[in-house]
């Protein structure tokens, strides 16, 4: 990695004497969508791609970013105001550089190049490892000492406020604190997380991208966390202990069934059963019962095409052919939806048969299928001599 790093380095920005390397991996949420930010629990693993950032601290206020698979290249001033109206990378990188200018970590710019394997929009999380990645590279060039739950909650809180997507701390947190071989089990209230290991023996997880691309700050995603926000106003008016959905149970639901609308009712079941399902996931998990961990795979994506309404056409056939393949156990959407990728439980007699099968539904199989559970985990390599 260190001479490949030195000479993109090299390439766009110059010597690269005294520059860090970090990486950061994508996820993929194997259960748990839509939980994050109702309090709820979630269940994702680090995948086999990543986002590689490559920084060295300057002496004045300037900043230098360039996005090397791109060709693009930016510079501010620290002083200047800075325009994150604009969609695209720039909010993930410089985000993170001004969140610590702000919060009085940093006094000085910084020249970072960055590159990645992990696809744009396919809800695998390339923004967050994008900011993890920079977060780590800044952390060590400046000797912050971040501890890694500061780090995700300081990246969560550069998506919301510079990238405007009112995401929760799920992706952040798989980024930074995901293990090969594990799951992470999450508690988005407490902030507990925990290792889950992930022995499925003679069973895969294969992520498979439909192509189909989406920008969360222009979907319905900020939409769907208005309306869980919205049902919640509305249940406190006779049961005040309710803060989020986090705190209802199939119980509280129905008594709550007629004062809610049909949609909200909806999209209340969806969270109410997807914190059962992460945390019956992980019993299932510990017990070694890998057709049980497939069966709620399935009833997630369910839920999230009919009571939650995230789901796109085309995921919904990735999820229906793959569960025809003799072997598949378990298909679902993951991440915020409106497009994206599945998740499939595959034994692995059955991958020939599972590639024939979904081959012709993607553009290139070659990297629109993605392996779960074994990238090296987030990290800095030493500093380039």
């Amino acid at each position: 990695m260190m001479p490949r790093a030195a000479s993109l380095f090299r390439e766009f920005l110059g010597d690269a004497t005294g520059a860090v390397v970090a990486m950061a991996p994508g996820r993929v949420n194997l259960i748990g969508e839509h939980t994050d930010y109702n309090d709820g629990f979630v269940l994702p693993a680090i995948i086999d791609r990543y986002i590689e950032v490559i920084a060295r601290k300057r002496s004045d206020r300037k900043v230098r970013i360039a996005a090397a698979d791109l060709g693009d290249r930016r510079e501010h001033d620290l002083d200047q105001p800075i325009d994150y109206s604009k969609s695209g990378w720039l909010p993930y990188v410089l985000g993170v550089v001004h969140e610590l200018e702000q919060r009085g970590r940093i006094a000085v710019g910084v020249d970072i190049v960055f590159r990645g394997t992990i696809p744009r929009g396919a809800g695998l999380s390339s923004s967050a490892a994008l900011e993890i990645a920079t977060a780590l590279a800044l952390d060590t060039a400046f000797n912050l000492w971040l501890n890694p739950v500061e780090m995700a909650q300081l990246c969560r809180d550069v998506e919301n406020r510079y990238a405007g997507v009112s995401c929760g701390i799920l992706d952040q947190f798989a980024s930074r604190l995901g293990r090969t071989g594990h799951a992470l089990f999450i508690d988005c209230r407490s902030l507990e997380a925990r290792h889950v290991p992930m022995d499925f023996d003679d069973h895969r997880l294969i992520i498979v991208d439909s192509g189909i691309r989406r920008e969360l700050a222009d979907s319905a995603y900020n939409q769907r966390r208005s309306e869980c926000e919205e049902a919640v106003v509305l249940i406190r008016e006779t049961n005040a202990s309710v803060t989020s959905l986090r705190d209802m149970t199939f119980q509280l639901l129905a008594e709550h069934e007629n004062l809610l609308p049909p949609d909200l009712f909806a999209r209340c079941r969806h969270v109410v059963s997807e914190n059962y399902r992460v945390l019956a996931a992980c019993e299932s998990l510990a017990a070694g019962d890998v057709p049980a961990f497939g069966q709620l795979m399935n009833a997630s994506h369910f839920s999230l095409r009919n009571d939650f309404e995230v789901s796109h056409p085309a995921v919904d056939k990735l999820v229906e052919e793959a569960l025809q393949v003799d072997g598949v156990l378990g298909a679902r959407l993951t991440g915020a939806g409106f497009g994206g990728c599945t998740v499939n439980l595959v034994v692995e007699r059955a991958l020939p048969d599972f590639e024939r099968k979904m081959r012709p539904l993607v553009d290139d199989w070659s990297t629109q299928s993605m392996v779960v559970g074994t990238s090296k985990q987030a990290r800095v390599t030493e500093v380039i001599a």
